[in-house]
């Protein structure tokens, strides 16, 4: 249905979504590493007529993730939430339109941080979804990195019907190891393994956010903010290794976000 494909490929470019990735669900069956995503929540187990997913991303801004932690980035990630929600919604009705039946997944599968620190799941992955769908690869972080963001996208997911041209796998792998995420992560939630071997402390990260909550600037994003992939550090002037550490040499970067940090949020 290369017609059919076109179609959300066109309705993606009018609604500003530069990344779009299409996997079939047979792929979920492959277990490219392990582990792997469980039988239970693979596309067809959440909706059995299930042919395709469709996988879509919007960018982070990387100069509003700098001032992490604060009333900044806190409202840019809701912001990114709700067009990644209000975007696969249309995606979805524009499928339904033409007789293929489909759903949208939305970008998060769980009621809020106490929730999902009591059980630390949703019921589907959009990271291994965008995986699949030739997005990214995944990095030490446990976040996907993409060539054009890094790990400074949100994703979400439409499961369709429609049996759609897919996407290759992304055979490059994009993380350089160079362990910064591990290493400025503010609670240690990081082992300096690959992935999947050095999977997230989910507790210590769910526990560090309610933190950042009561406060009103979660979530924390270090760990996507300090990580050197990503076409964006180019654009927005950002590939010194060392400018989040180094005040003396980049006094009106360390100046403006700690400005940004002291308001909005409480102490």
């Amino acid at each position: 249905m290369p017609g059919l494909r076109e179609a959300v490929a066109r309705k993606c470019e009018q609604l500003d979504i530069p990344l779009m990735g299409v996997a079939p669900v047979e792929r979920w069956d492959e277990e490219p590493f392990r582990p792997w995503v469980p039988p239970e929540f693979r596309p067809r187990n959440i909706y059995p007529e299930a042919a395709s997913v469709v996988v879509i991303g919007l960018p982070v801004d990387l100069p509003v993730l700098e001032t992490t932690p604060s009333i900044f980035y806190h409202e840019l990630y809701q912001t990114v939430n709700r067009l990644l929600d209000e975007h696969a919604y249309r995606i979805a009705t524009l499928l339904n339109d033409k007789g293929y039946p489909s759903v949208f997944v939305p970008r998060d599968g769980y009621g809020n941080l106490e929730v999902l620190k009591e059980r630390p799941l949703a019921f589907f992955s959009h990271r291994h979804a965008a995986y699949l769908a030739g997005l990214g690869t995944f990095g030490v972080n446990n976040m996907l990195l993409t060539s054009r963001y890094g790990p400074r996208v949100r994703f979400t997911s439409i499961l369709t019907s429609a049996e759609l041209p897919a996407d290759p796998v992304m055979s490059e792998d994009l993380c350089t190891r160079c362990m910064r995420c591990a290493r400025s992560c503010p609670v240690q939630a990081l082992d300096e393994k690959s992935y999947p071997e050095g999977l997230t402390r989910k507790d210590r990260c769910t526990e560090h956010n309610l933190g950042l909550a009561r406060r009103y600037v979660q979530p924390c994003g270090i760990c996507i903010k300090v990580c050197p992939v990503g076409e964006d550090r180019k654009l927005f002037g950002r590939t010194a290794a060392r400018i989040y550490e180094d005040r003396e040499r980049y006094p009106e970067l360390h100046r403006a976000w700690e400005h940004v940090r002291s308001y909005g949020g409480k102490d």
